[in-house]
């Protein structure tokens, strides 16, 4: 094979190549058409990297105004993942955050999926100390993890749990803030969503924790669509944290934040990184842990924590409440824990 007919066959590769990847993240736009062409979607970044890798060996090429193309396409698809963007009918609108009033008092939420198998139980504990957030919710809460949180249960007397069908995939809520008076925490749709309205010192809102499936062709299409009169069943205050398997930019999420009336709050960073990658490579992870709110919750910071053993990263949010209210220590009233395997329709 001589050099010129090596580098023709390179040449016609890398323009196959972009061709092929932009496939998909064309297809990702379009993801409230079916959920199949949204599972692309959570990909984008990875798409829209390669192609442009591969577009630019092509600018020295008879191809170079396709590859000038890819490259203005690469740049526009990336563009769109930016939570500092929003364009309408392509990402969920970001609530924006607000600095702290000096006279409201401010509150602490821990977000994380635990992994189920965590061989590290004791970095969840030790984080839960530093942070002492005020409440916490948490996912992949399997049958190992009802007795390893067992320690935190005098400081956070307040919680539910609810176990999913394979005893992996559960979700809980655990708060040092009383649960707001005639009121019960709720599991839903198997285990994937737990909801307690919690009293803040006299401000009531909702908080739930959600664990999507993942995207088509498994649950999470379904499951949305199930839980969608659940989301919209959230009070007029409502804070919800979870591993919803999505990217902020999927149709996915849109799909509950729409639901519910919920804001998505910018995202701290890629939260999950399979451990078979060393973390300096986390550029090349997943954004799909997120918390959203509504209401009079304020939100002023949403950081992403320390490994604590997990595959995902925990978010801690600094929140409070447009009016001051009551500023009241806890309640010593008796602990309210709620642990079952919920029905599919709650």
């Amino acid at each position: 094979m001589t050099t010129s007919t090596f580098q023709s066959f390179g040449t016609v590769a890398c323009f196959l190549a972009m061709m092929l990847l932009s496939i998909p993240l064309v297809a990702g736009f379009f993801g409230a058409w079916h959920p199949a062409l949204d599972s692309f979607a959570h990909f984008r970044v990875h798409l829209a990297v390669l192609m442009m890798l591969v577009a630019l060996p092509l600018l020295l090429t008879s191809f170079r105004w396709q590859a000038m193309s890819a490259l203005v396409f690469g740049l526009a698809a990336l563009s769109t993942t930016s939570s500092a963007l929003t364009i309408a009918g392509i990402g969920p609108v970001h609530a924006a955050f607000e600095p702290r009033a000096d006279a409201r008092p401010v509150y602490k939420m821990l977000q994380m999926n635990l992994r189920y198998d965590n061989a590290y139980p004791e970095k969840v504990l030790q984080l839960v100390g530093r942070v002492q957030p005020d409440v916490i919710t948490l996912e992949e809460v399997s049958e190992m993890w009802a007795g390893k949180l067992q320690p935190l249960f005098a400081r956070y007397p307040y919680r539910v749990l609810c176990d999913y069908p394979n005893g992996v995939f559960g979700v809980a809520i655990l708060s040092r803030r009383p649960f707001a008076e005639g009121t019960k925490p709720h599991c839903i749709g198997s285990g994937a969503l737990a909801i307690a309205s919690v009293d803040f010192g006299g401000r009531v809102s909702d908080v739930a924790a959600l664990h999507l499936g993942w995207p088509w062709p498994f649950e999470q299409s379904r499951q949305v669509g199930e839980l969608t009169g659940k989301f919209a069943s959230l009070g007029s205050n409502a804070l919800l944290g979870g591993d919803f398997n999505a990217t902020p930019w999927s149709n996915t999420v849109r799909r509950v934040a729409n639901a519910g009336g919920l804001t998505l709050l910018p995202a701290a960073g890629r939260t999950w990184l399979t451990f078979k990658l060393p973390d300096f490579m986390r550029f090349a992870g997943l954004t799909i842990d997120h918390v959203m709110a509504k209401g009079d919750v304020t939100v002023h910071s949403v950081t992403m924590g320390d490994d604590a053993g997990s595959d995902h990263r925990p978010l801690l949010v600094e929140f409070s409440f447009r009016d001051a209210g009551s500023h009241t220590e806890d309640s010593e009233s008796q602990t309210v824990e709620l642990r079952t395997s919920a029905a599919p329709n709650g």
